[in-house]
């Protein structure tokens, strides 16, 4: 039985990796406010892990055998997060689009989903502690 290879903390895994990219993604946004011709980026991972797991009440079965034909999604395949640069708007007239104001409360949202992940993680791995030493 491999827990900590499980599902779950895969998503877990994958969204530290998540938070700690977007934490270097609008880190460079802040940093280039006043640069011309800078266009900032975001990190997507929570709309892709909600496109992998098959969205609001999808139908899926599971599969006990490999040879099993799937339904539905598999829903344990945790996508990477992705960096998608925002061409389009313009905030500036020198055609930089970055809005400091947005972005520090996006760094601050950010910095709050980290500690929550890490927190779920400590506690998992917590009560498997717990669990094995039997206290």
């Amino acid at each position: 039985m491999n827990v900590l290879n499980g599902t779950s903390f895969g998503r877990l895994e994958g969204a530290v990796k998540a938070a700690e990219l977007r934490q270097g993604v609008i880190s460079d946004n802040i940093a280039n406010v006043d640069t011309p011709n800078f266009k900032r980026s975001e990190v997507l991972f929570e709309e892709l892990l909600s496109q992998e797991m098959g969205g609001q009440g999808g139908l899926q079965g599971k599969r006990t055998n490999e040879r099993h034909i799937p339904i539905g999604r598999s829903g344990g395949v945790v996508p990477t997060a992705q960096v998608q640069t925002d061409n389009l708007s313009q905030m500036n007239n020198n055609e930089n689009n970055v809005d400091i104001d947005r972005e520090m409360s996006l760094l601050a949202k950010n910095q709050l989903s980290y500690n929550f992940y890490i927190q779920q993680i400590s506690h998992d791995v917590k009560m498997m502690r717990t669990a094995i030493e039997g206290r």
